[in-house]
């Protein structure tokens, strides 16, 4: 009786997993029957949240299902990705995050508010970009072996601007300082149009801002171009050289990428990140995307699985220089 009780019990579990082997698919599919929200933790106008918004409107046309747009910022991006840390795990928020919130806040905060790798899932890469280091149009130093001689002669008396602390602007730039070997003064500004403005002014000395941001100013001359950080030059700033090209080893290109709450269902992590591949081969978002000066990321780069391990090194490679060089979050 118990041997025929068990193979009873066997048969009904093997029959429910085959329910649910054949239910998944079909699930993903029809899935998510309602709008989706992506978060993006930073004030409207900014650079992450173009790049939102022009995601946005691609996995919209990729899931047949609209996908809003909304802005819940403060602390360098951290507050609007803890939102999604602690969502439902029903795949309708996801968080574009950034080297910031998910890397560099993992050793910035003293006490991080989520952990990057327990408390996501990741689900795909999909653009960067280098930094520009820009001055004043007036500033005197044309080339970064000058900014570097003014820098390390002046650097008691300079002062440069970031978005606040925590954001990309702020890390890429103490970097750069610390690579530099000097100590110059940080202004903290309620995001970047702030920041350009005293810029522009001539009340900062410098920034270390993004492509997309800048590239009017920098075009219009109202700001001067001495270097990008990547690992070779932008596509729109063919003229400026890369850091590296002027001597001085400094690479540092900020990404975004996609990340849902932790233990969502694979079928819908699987569709989601499938719709993120076809939003991003769209030409009227590539075209957009690389206007800004962003690379999107290619098709191998885009899997959960790779993105997730990509996040880890991304943690690991800049604990120690942020660490080192004594920046840090309340």
């Amino acid at each position: 009786m118990k041997a025929a009780a068990n193979r009873s019990s066997q048969r009904a579990l093997l029959a429910t997993l085959v329910m649910v082997a054949f239910a998944a698919p079909a699930f993903a599919q029809s899935w998510p029957g309602r709008a989706l929200t992506l978060v993006v933790p930073f004030a409207p106008g900014g650079p992450s949240d173009v790049a939102g918004r022009i995601l946005a409107q691609g996995l919209s046309d990729a899931l047949a299902a609209q996908v809003v747009v909304e802005n819940p910022s403060g602390a360098g991006g951290t507050v609007g990705s803890l939102r999604v840390a602690k969502a439902a795990p029903d795949g309708t928020q996801f968080v574009l995050g950034n080297s910031g919130t998910h890397a560099w806040s993992q050793a910035l905060y003293k006490k991080p508010p989520y952990n990057t790798l327990a408390d996501f899932t990741p689900l795909g890469l999909v653009v960067e970009a280098p930094r520009v280091l820009i001055t004043p149009r007036n500033f005197p130093a044309s080339s970064l072996p000058e900014f570097i001689a003014y820098a390390k002669a002046n650097q008691a008396t300079m002062r440069w601007g970031s978005a606040g602390s925590g954001s990309a602007s702020h890390v890429s730039c103490i970097l750069f300082n610390a690579v530099l070997g000097v100590d110059v003064t940080m202004v903290p500004y309620r995001g970047l149009g702030p920041a350009m403005q005293d810029l522009i002014a001539g009340r900062i000395d410098y920034l270390c801002d993004s492509v997309s941001t800048s590239m009017p100013q920098i075009e219009g001359k109202s700001v001067k171009a001495i270097a990008t950080t990547g690992s070779r030059r932008s596509a729109v700033l063919p003229d400026v050289p890369t850091a590296r090209e002027q001597g001085l080893d400094f690479d540092v290109s900020t990404w975004q990428g996609l990340f849902l709450p932790k233990g969502v269902p694979e079928p819908i992590v699987h569709r989601l990140n499938h719709a993120l591949g076809t939003a991003l081969d769209m030409p009227s978002v590539r075209e957009r995307f690389e206007a800004l000066g962003e690379e999107i990321a290619t098709p191998e780069r885009r899997s959960p699985e790779y993105f997730g391990q990509f996040v880890a090194k991304e943690i690991e490679r800049w604990s120690g220089p942020i660490k080192a060089s004594g920046a840090s979050v309340d």
